[in-house]
Formats: C-alpha cells, structure tokens, sequence
C-alpha cells in the first residue's frame, strides 16, 4: 500500500488557504490545535513543544513569525535563519500540518481568523498572558502549556550551553 504524503509547499500556506482547510477540518470534526513562535534555531525543544501540542488534536497548525517580526521582537541581528528556511524545516515534521507565516509581531488576528479548539504555547506562560487565550476559551476552545524541556533553548544553543 502505497502512503500519500502532502510536499513542504502543500503545508505552508497563506491565511486565506489555511481559512479554506479549517473549513473542510471542521466538517471533518477534526481537533485543531494552534501554536507560534520564531523557530529561529529548531532545537530538542521545539520539536518537544511541537509533539505535544499535536497531541492534543487532529491537526497542528504553526503561526510563524516573519522575518520582519523577528528583528523587531529580537533585534537586528535576528533571524539567524530566513522565514522560507524556517517554514520549510517545521513544514518537514509529520506533527505539523499546516504552517503560516504572519507578520505582526503577534499571531492575535490569525488566532482570531483561526478559531483553534486548543491554543498551545510552550514554556512558563500564566495562561492570562498568552496571546489569543481570551479569545480561544470564548469559542470554548482550551489553553495548554508545555513546560521547558531543561537546558534546550535557542539562548542555549546560541551560548553553547
């Protein structure tokens, strides 16, 4: 038996793409689960934010911020890798299912577009601070945060640590 798999430019798609996969998911009764970030430097922890939030529904979409958006959140010298290079990378990972890239230097208007049933953030985020979490548990969608595997960060592995 012969296994289909979609190519990296089949997930990495624009808003108005993913708006149109939202709509055949949901009649599909599938679980969409919705996390961000740079993913500057793909590391450990990523991969293990990125597992477990795709546990927790049916399809993992990832908000990735923009080249623009990065500078502006990290400084000049970031990003270290240019946003196709970082959409390709997480586009590559069989947890992932979507990617979108958004240029705000938060994903509130995608989050709202978006609608997911599960918002995931990774780290030591208080729920009231994540971005969107207001908007998602009014739909009746759930937060969830993925604890810090220790000693993986892209400081980390900048510093060498």
């Amino acid at each position: 038996m012969q296994v289909s798999y979609p190519t990296l430019d089949q997930k990495i798609i624009s808003l108005e793409e993913l708006l149109r996969k939202r709509a055949q998911w949901s009649i599909a009764s599938s679980q969409v689960v919705f996390t961000n970030g740079c993913f500057d430097i793909l590391h450990r922890g990523h991969i293990h934010v990125l597992q477990s939030a795709r546990s927790f529904g049916d399809k993992l979409v990832v908000g990735l911020n923009s080249d623009a958006s990065v500078k502006r959140l990290k400084g000049e010298e970031r990003p270290f890798n240019n946003e196709k290079d970082r959409a390709v990378l997480l586009a590559a990972l069989s947890c992932v299912d979507a990617v979108v890239l958004f240029e705000e230097d938060t994903p509130i208007q995608l989050i709202k577009s978006l609608l997911p049933e599960v918002l995931v953030k990774g780290g030591d985020y208080r729920i009231e601070d994540i971005v969107g979490a207001a908007e998602v548990k009014s739909n009746g969608g759930q937060i969830v945060v993925v604890p810090f595997l220790d000693g993986y960060s892209t400081t980390a592995v900048l510093e060498g640590d």
